[in-house]
């Protein structure tokens, strides 16, 4: 059964979160998890036990996608390291 938006990570069950390799240690990035049934949920480190986003697999692939061709860059803070 499908996880609806806004679920909390705590009731997903066990799943195994990852955060990109190049996060910040002070915990401001999104973690990421395969569910069991093939979607992906998207979670805020800094509130690691608070709602979850839930995507697709085509709707992940599609942002991967994007932010490989660079179609996100104008969101990233020109100033940061």
């Amino acid at each position: 059964m499908p996880h609806p938006n806004g679920t909390r990570a705590a009731d997903l069950g066990p799943v195994t979160w990852r955060r990109p390799a190049r996060g910040t240690a002070d915990g401001q990035n999104v973690e990421f998890a395969v569910l069991d049934d093939g979607q992906v949920a998207v979670r805020n480190a800094r509130d690691p036990e608070g709602p979850v986003l839930v995507y697709t697999p085509a709707e992940i692939s599609a942002f991967v996608d994007g932010a490989k061709k660079g179609e996100f860059d104008d969101m990233v803070d020109p100033f940061r390291d």
